[in-house]
């Protein structure tokens, strides 16, 4: 079995999100595992949330499951309704197509690192708490108007 060496894939903090929902991931620091790996049919991140930053805008996708696994450290879970705190060992899943909009506060004084794992297709999806949604085509505001900003995946 391949073995994947973590310090050498570079880590980045660049996100494709517009102004002003860039900024609160400015803490998030990932490296794409799957492609190291070798891996199509599924995605795979190695995540280092920084004190005070967010893993993503609260969100759920139409196409894709994720899974989540904690690594180091501790994070708030907030979902639609619910937060929930999240350590070493606890693992998450949410089913494509489940409109429940989460995500993941960094709301220690320490890292915390996590695994995220996706599969299926990314059919796009949306942001509860802003007026963004996503699709093949990029974000976009809930009225379907594109924003200028780039998707990265």
């Amino acid at each position: 079995m391949p073995r994947l060496d973590i310090e050498a894939i570079p880590p980045s903090n660049g996100t494709g999100y517009p102004a002003p929902f860039d900024t609160a991931v400015e803490g998030r620091w990932w490296r794409r595992l799957a492609p190291v790996g070798g891996l199509t049919e599924m995605g795979a991140t190695h995540v280092v949330l920084k004190p005070g930053a967010w893993s993503s805008q609260r969100h759920w996708h139409e196409g894709e499951d994720e899974l989540l696994v904690m690594l180091s450290g501790e994070a708030v879970l907030v979902e639609d309704d619910s937060r929930t705190v999240l350590r070493p060992g606890d693992i998450c899943a949410w089913a494509r197509g489940v409109r429940l909009g989460h995500h993941l506060r960094n709301e220690s004084d320490a890292d915390c690192v996590f695994i995220a794992v996706s599969a299926g297709r990314d059919a796009g999806g949306s942001y509860p708490d802003i007026d963004m949604m996503w699709n093949e085509q990029g974000y976009l505001h809930k009225d379907g108007t594109p924003y200028p900003a780039r998707r990265l995946r």
